[in-house]
């Protein structure tokens, strides 16, 4: 079961790597998942992300409290409104609607976690 979780946790490190630099890719959901795979196969490189300057801080604050720092919340509700935006402009109705429900299920859970 080790090999799968470490498969895993690179996985999701990769996709926390491209997430950082692409701006509609979440970052800290996908390097959660990675340091949960680590943390039950390399517990050396679950120490890493947990000790990441930038990304560290956000993990251990969702471990220890189900918290979202706020401005981490405003740039993921911002986000989630520019899709809605870019949605719009490109391809519009119906799938305008895809990215409304997006906005409000999701932002809603992110807007009510606490801080």
């Amino acid at each position: 079961m080790r090999p799968l979780y470490l498969a895993g946790g690179l996985l999701f490190a990769g996709l926390g790597a491209v997430g950082a630099v692409l701006p509609l890719l979440p970052t800290v959901p996908f390097l959660l998942l990675a340091a949960f795979c680590f943390a039950r196969s390399n517990p050396a490189w679950e120490k890493r992300i947990l000790d990441h300057p930038t990304w560290g801080p956000q993990i251990r604050d969702w471990r220890e409290r189900r918290a979202i720092a706020r401005r981490a919340k405003v740039a993921a509700i911002a986000t989630l409104v520019a899709g809605v935006a870019f949605t719009w402009a490109t391809i519009g109705f119906p799938w305008l609607w895809f990215s409304v429900g997006a906005l409000v299920f999701i932002g809603g859970w992110i807007a009510t976690r606490n801080e």
